[in-house]
This record gives structure tokens, C-alpha cells and sequence, in this order.
């Protein structure tokens, strides 16, 4: 493709060079450059593409496009000058794949915690409604029933444009797709037009990344301000910014909610351990999920199937029938009645939602065990905070290692026990081996106990040091509980 049709909608600045060049391929990472590629140089949160230039050019890069001339202009290249390199990647990218989401339904999904469940949801109603769709999460990406591994929540534009073409091409109707605030932030959506936009809740996380929360919230509503006039804007609007989110945007403005006066309302009429039973549209309807929080997602996933003109009915049926994410307040249970529960929860009020949906399904007498971590190398403030929660709605916690990264695991633990007032201590243990605190918590329960071991859900790793080792708290738990049967 020509270089000036794959210019179309980006504002250059300046240019050095023949827009006739052809372009044969993009890239973000110099070491991919070949002869006939693009490459954009992008200033990084850890790294600047525009150190990489030269080397982009003895690869075989034959475009590049930077904020800066570098300080030599090599022959035969076509130099690209943009304010923005990152929108300008988005912009390139979409246009390099032909726009593949302005020709399939594609819908995102912000917020701090429900992303991954909702957007899951929906795959699964969509595919079970008869569509061929596309699946964009943090647990795996999915074409039909193909399974492509997931490295990233959002990826960046190049192979999310390169996803969004293949999708196409296997005959994909829909794609929903988890839209981070990071991805928003590094203009990994540039170029991409959504049919719709889900905000399900935000909550303390990221700080590490954003600086502050303001900016967090600044960063998810942007994804909304970008909505063009055909899309819509479905909000959670019991979150007390909710309503925000829609402040500024051209898209169609929907609602829904538990408690306010919204456009889409459920009510839960019962819960349970394995489902819960709702009323929404004056319909009962039973669905495989639990809790409160999951009442949210299901009410975001019937919302966005009505506002993309499926009929109710179809819709409820459907919603009867499918199950949620992977680590998304999974049940493990044992011969001795005790229930265990994996869940992805790594934020205080995602560990607060699942804990607080125990307590309501819990039978007298039933004590809550939970086994805690946090990540290295992210976050830090949250961490006191999270135990906090663990500790003041559980009867017994043990704080242990999530991906420690690069930290050393018992100063994240020591960040964690901050938070733990001093008359709750002879309840809370603290023990660096993952396996060897689900062990014992497994070993402190009783007959009808309930243990959430929370933190990593899908995750099938443990990060130490660089190094990620093969850890499944589901997989952990089944091997214990065959040990003690």
C-alpha cells in the first residue's frame, strides 16, 4: 500500500522524502524493521522508539515516523513528522489493516473491575444468539473457537488492528473487547471506531501508572469522549461516576443500575452459591454467576445485546444458559463440604464485592478464610488497603505472594500488613509460598467452610524475578483437596 493512502486522517506536520513509497508492513519494536516497513518511534512509559530509529533503518525500514528528526536523514527513507507518534501508530495501523472495525460491530468495555466477565458474557451470548464473533480479554483472545493467547488486556495498535482484520476475514459479525485505561492513555484504540462503549465501575487501582485518580477517571472517560454520533454509551449509573462518563460524549446515552432511576434495571431475588435468580424486563431469570457485582455485569451484557437490536426473549434465554470468565468467582469444592473460591480480585473493592457476596451466601456458623496477595512492581498504596478489607470481613487471613515480579515478596506482605489493625492480628498469618498458604487454609477449614483464595484467577503463572512459573490456584487447590478426601 502507498504511503500517503495510509497517511489518510493522520495531521503530519512535515515530511522528508516520497509519499509514492510502498509500505509492506508497520512496526512498533525496531528489531521487527525489514526492508519496505514503517516504523514508528513512540515515546514509551519505560522506553523511547525515537533512540531505535537508526537501527529501524539498517533493518530495512524505509518509513519512519517520529515527533523529531533524528540528527542524520538516511537515503531512500521517507522521514513522517506528527505531534503524536502513539495516535498516529493507532491511526496508521487501522488504515494499514483497511479499517476492520468500521466493518464489524465492535463494542469496549472500561472500567476497574467486571471488564473480563462482561466482555466474556457477551462473546458467549452472541455465539449462542448464532453470530460468529470476536473476543478481545484479559484471560485469551478468541476468533469463533479459536483460542489465540493473551499477553495484554488491550494490545497495542498494530496487533489489535492485525486481530480485528483476521476476525473479519473468518466472517466475525461481532468483536467486544476490554478497553484499559492504560490502552486509552497510550492511544492503543486510535483510529479504531467503537459501536458502542460499557463502563462498569472504577474503583482505587493503577495509581501506580495514572499518578492520581483523577487522572484514572480522566483516562476512562476519554474512551467515552471519542464515541462518535452512531455509537452508544451504556453506564453503570450507581457508580458515582457513572454518571460522568457521559458528560461529553456525541454517542447515544443508555443506563443501568440496582438502585437509580436507569434504562436497564434487574433486581436479585435470590442467591446461591451456584447462581442467582433475577427479575429484569418483569422477567425471572436464573443465571450461572453469583453476587452482587455479577448482577451488574449481567444487567451491562442484557443492556448492549437490546441497544444492538436483539430480541429480549432470544436474549434472556441465552443469558439462562451461559457461564462467566475463567477465575471470575469460580467454585472448587471438597468431600468435606468445604467450598473454595478463585477469584481474580486484586483491587480493595473487587476483594470487598466477593467477600461481601460470601457473607451473604455463607449459613451460620460457616467461617470465611481468605488467602491474599499482591503484585509486584505495581501499585503500592492498595496494598494495606486490600488487607484491610480481607481482614475485616473474613474470620481468618493469610497474606501471601501474587506475582511478586520483581519485589521482594516479604516487603510486599509487610506493605500488606500495614493495613491490619493491631486487634485483628491473631487472625492473620502471613506465609511467602503461595502454595504453601492455600495448604494452610485448607487445613484451618472445617466442614462447610468457605475459603477465597483471590488475587490471580485465570492466571496459570507465578512471576519471580523475570521468571514465570507454572502456578494454577484452581489446579492448587484440586491437588489438596485429593490429598485430604
Amino acid at each position: 500500500m502507498l504511503l500517503k493512502e495510509l497517511l489518510h486522517a493522520i495531521p503530519v506536520k512535515d515530511y522528508q522524502g516520497s509519499l509514492e513509497t510502498e509500505v509492506t508492513s508497520v512496526c512498533l519494536d525496531s528489531r521487527k524493521a525489514e526492508p519496505g516497513s514503517a516504523f514508528v518511534a513512540v515515546r514509551g512509559h519505560q522506553t523511547d522508539g525515537h533512540l531505535f530509529v537508526e537501527k529501524a533503518v539498517a533493518l530495512g525500514a524505509t518509513v519512519v515516523m517520529l515527533e523529531e528528526y533524528p540528527a542524520e536523514i538516511a537515503e531512500g527513507v521517507t522521514y513522517i513528522l506528527v505531534d503524536d507518534s502513539a495516535y498516529a501508530l493507532g491511526v496508521f495501523a487501522a488504515n494499514f489493516y483497511d479499517n476492520p472495525a468500521k466493518k464489524l460491530k465492535l463494542v469496549g468495555v472500561t472500567g476497574t473491575n467486571g471488564k473480563t466477565t462482561v466482555a466474556t458474557l457477551l462473546f458467549n451470548l452472541f455465539t449462542r444468539l448464532g453470530y460468529h464473533v470476536g473476543l478481545l480479554s484479559t484471560v485469551q483472545n478468541q476468533i469463533g473457537d479459536r483460542v489465540i493467547p493473551s499477553t495484554h488486556t488491550t494490545p497495542d495498535p498494530i496487533s489489535l488492528n492485525a486481530l480485528l482484520k483476521e476476525m473479519l476475514e473468518d466472517g466475525c459479525d461481532y468483536c467486544f473487547m476490554e478497553v484499559s485505561s492504560h490502552a486509552v492513555v497510550q492511544q492503543r484504540i486510535a483510529g479504531l471506531r467503537f459501536a458502542g462503549g460499557i463502563f462498569t465501575n472504577i474503583t482505587h487501582d493503577h495509581l501506580d501508572f495514572h499518578g492520581t485518580f483523577a487522572n484514572y477517571i480522566k483516562a476512562k472517560k476519554k474512551f467515552f469522549d471519542d464515541l462518535d454520533r452512531y455509537a452508544f454509551a451504556l453506564t453503570n449509573i450507581d457508580d458515582k461516576n457513572g454518571a460522568v462518563m457521559l458528560q461529553n460524549t456525541f454517542a447515544h446515552r443508555k443506563t443501568y443500575g440496582l438502585h437509580q432511576l436507569a434504562d436497564f434495571k434487574a433486581k436479585i431475588l435470590e442467591s446461591h452459591f451456584d447462581g442467582m435468580l433475577l427479575q429484569m424486563d418483569n422477567q425471572e431469570l436464573w443465571v450461572k454467576l453469583v453476587g452482587h457485582f455479577n448482577a451488574y455485569n449481567i444487567l451491562a451484557v442484557y443492556g448492549t445485546a437490546i441497544l444492538l437490536e436483539q430480541e429480549t426473549m432470544k436474549v434472556l434465554t441465552a443469558l439462562s444458559e451461559i457461564t462467566g470468565a475463567e477465575g471470575r468467582f469460580e467454585t472448587v469444592r471438597a468431600k468435606n463440604g468445604v467450598i473454595a473460591i478463585v477469584d481474580y480480585a486484586h483491587t480493595p473493592d473487587a476483594v470487598e464485592n466477593v467477600l461481601e457476596t460470601i457473607l451473604d451466601l455463607r449459613k451460620p456458623g460457616q467461617q470465611v478464610l481468605t488467602v491474599l496477595g499482591c503484585g509486584g512492581d505495581r501499585d503500592k498504596t492498595k496494598r494495606p488497603e486490600m488487607a484491610e478489607v480481607a481482614v475485616r470481613l473474613s474470620d481468618k487471613v493469610i497474606l501471601t505472594s501474587d506475582n511478586p515480579r520483581s519485589e521482594d515478596p516479604a516487603q510486599i506482605i509487610k506493605d500488606m500488613e500495614a493495613g491490619v489493625a493491631t486487634d485483628k492480628r491473631k487472625n492473620v498469618f502471613s506465609i511467602t509460598d503461595r502454595r504453601e498458604a492455600i495448604r494452610a487454609a485448607v487445613h484451618l477449614a472445617q466442614e462447610g467452610d468457605v475459603i477465597l483464595v483471590a488475587g490471580k484467577g485465570h492466571e496459570k503463572y507465578q512471576e519471580i524475578n523475570g521468571v514465570k512459573n507454572h502456578f494454577d490456584d484452581k489446579e492448587e487447590l484440586e491437588l489438596i483437596f485429593n490429598e485430604i478426601n
